[in-house]
């Protein structure tokens, strides 16, 4: 590329050095602006001052609620389970310690009546077995003695039945002692007499009268313990039932608290804002309930505020668009006009200015020095490039107005009329033109025969001396659209003026080097924009060794082809 600006494609306008710099293309007319939104949530000073529970949060209603029920449930199933663990207590005492002792009882007074009974017998009959016998009942009647000492001790009232015990055995061990003893240390067989047997009957007799206040007192304290265990059971029954009682209080207090600070207040802001959703926009939100809820509340409401804001402002601004549109419709209406006007009122008089002049020239050319004869040339070249002017602008300004759209349109007969077209340029400059098969897309034959021919004109027109033009149209698809590509291999553009080129009457070649008006490549814009694609300058250098320029434009796929 040289230091000069390159010539762009379609784009034909005076040197830099003799036109100015165009302005950049005007915004829409009064384009609404982005502007952002404040912030939602209100400051703090916009807060009402709370009042009732509005004064306290949620987290500090919970939290004194939690350590209440806390405390209160903590206490109940305490007391509840001290009453199990007495009951339990009053239960092991009367199964495993008082039971047990009426049983001994009954073992020790059966041991104290198989001595008597082994001890006569031993006098009657004699024999070891009879020895043995008795020393095995004494033996029975020490060891129920120590078992029972042994499950009274520590047990209420035990006691009294402890002391009625060693009555019985002190009066067994003295009936052994004067009479039980000595006979078993002698030789049995002999028999007793008379006095030997009453006196042993009544040391026996005063010794089994100790057995009748043993097993009262045994009874009495059998009794004490079950009327215990039953106080017991009875206090361990209220007291779980007190616990479970503190439990379902606590679960309804919970349950009233949940539905008064958060259930109740939440559904009385879901009504309300279902109102305003229902297009009561001036319903103000107004909850009663913890701060959380007052603070959503007024969220909320601002929210609301700012909506009804946004709504009057785009309301207001559809108004002003709509008198904008009317304004658009009633400007376009005289451009429209104006185009009609330029289209047959102005080119009437530049034809007779061009024809005058030329007649001028005819008719009095020998009479004009050469100067003259320039001076003539230039006012018929000026005004055919004026008359050449108005054409185009017409054409511009009828892009999409006068237009015939069809549903389906074969690009390959819309490009080959645009060749026809060029056949004559084509011919003069050897060029050689290669169009892949081209699609079916909906469209308005006319502008995109325009187009076609805008692009491979330019392509042919811009061409470098040293080499024939050839020029490349490509298609393929990319998504929804078709992607068109007309490659070249002439002077090529520079990528700064890949916006430029695009703008009416951007030129950047002087026009004594190229021809033109400097308004095709923003026509084939405007047309591949009516169609909805768009079009734009291959971004990539493609160097010295492979020059030219390259355009790729879209168009949306048919319905067809789909």
């Amino acid at each position: 590329m040289t230091s000069e600006p390159a010539p762009a494609t379609g784009a034909d306008e005076p040197a830099a050095e003799e036109t100015p710099e165009a302005p950049e293309a005007p915004e829409a007319l009064d384009a609404p602006k982005v502007l952002l939104a404040p912030p939602v949530v209100p400051p703090d000073a916009e807060l009402p001052a709370p009042h009732g529970i509005g004064r306290v949060r949620l987290l500090q209603i919970y939290r004194v609620g939690s350590v209440v029920l806390g405390i209160l449930l903590l206490a109940a199933f305490a007391v509840a389970g001290t009453a199990l663990y007495q009951a339990g207590k009053a239960r092991e005492t009367l199964v495993d310690r008082v039971d047990p002792v009426a049983l001994e009882q009954y073992k020790l007074s059966s041991a104290i009546a198989a001595q008597d009974t082994a001890i006569r017998r031993y006098t009657e009959e004699g024999g070891g077995d009879r020895l043995t016998e008795y020393r095995r009942a004494v033996a029975q009647e020490a060891e129920s003695a120590a078992t029972m000492r042994r499950l009274l001790a520590g047990v209420s009232g035990g006691a009294r039945v402890t002391r009625l015990l060693d009555q019985v055995t002190a009066g067994s061990r003295e009936w052994r002692a004067r009479f039980a003893d000595g006979i078993a240390a002698g030789h049995g067989g002999g028999g007793l007499s008379g006095g030997e047997s009453r006196q042993a009957g009544g040391l026996f007799d005063r010794a089994r009268g100790g057995m009748t206040p043993l097993q009262s007192g045994i009874t009495a304290l059998h009794r004490h313990a079950a009327d215990r265990l039953r106080d017991r059971a009875n206090a361990a029954l209220w007291s779980v039932g007190a616990a479970l009682l503190v439990a379902a209080v606590a679960v309804l207090a919970l349950a009233l608290v949940i539905r008064r600070t958060v259930v109740r207040p939440v559904a009385s802001l879901g009504a309300q804002v279902r109102e305003v959703a229902q297009g009561d926009f001036a319903h103000r939100l107004d909850v009663s309930g913890p701060a959380e809820i007052n603070e959503l509340a007024e969220i909320i409401d601002a929210m609301r505020r700012r909506i009804i804001e946004e709504w009057r402002t785009s309301t207001e601004r559809a108004v002003r668009l709509d008198e904008q549109a009317g304004e658009l419709r009633r400007s376009n209406a005289e451009l429209e006009q104006f185009a009609y006007v330029a289209s047959h009122d102005l080119q009437e008089p530049l034809r007779k200015v061009a024809s005058f002049c030329q007649m001028l020239e005819r008719r009095y050319g020998d009479q004009l020095d050469d100067r003259g004869r320039q001076y003539v040339q230039f006012a018929v070249d000026g005004a055919k490039r004026m008359q050449a002017l108005i054409n185009d602008l017409l054409g511009f300004s009828r892009v999409g107005r006068m237009a015939r759209p069809e549903d389906a349109i074969d690009l390959n007969d819309v490009a080959g009329q645009a060749l026809d077209n060029l056949a004559s340029l084509v011919e003069e400059t050897g060029a050689r033109v290669e169009v892949a098969d081209l699609p079916v897309v909906p469209g308005e034959r006319t502008q995109l025969t325009q187009l076609f021919q805008n692009l491979i004109g330019n392509a042919i027109k811009f061409r470098r001396p040293e080499a024939a033009p050839h020029v490349r149209i490509d298609v393929r698809r990319d998504g929804d659209d078709w992607q068109f590509t007309c490659a070249d291999n002439g002077i090529g553009i520079e990528p700064r003026y890949a916006d430029r080129i695009f703008l009416i009457f951007q030129r950047l070649h002087p026009r004594d080097e190229y021809t033109g008006t400097g308004i095709g490549l923003a026509l084939c814009k405007k047309i591949v924009e009516y169609h909805g694609g768009r079009i734009w300058l291959a971004g990539e250098e493609r160097g010295a060794d492979d020059p030219g320029t390259t355009f790729h434009w879209t168009l949306p796929i048919g319905d067809g082809d789909e």
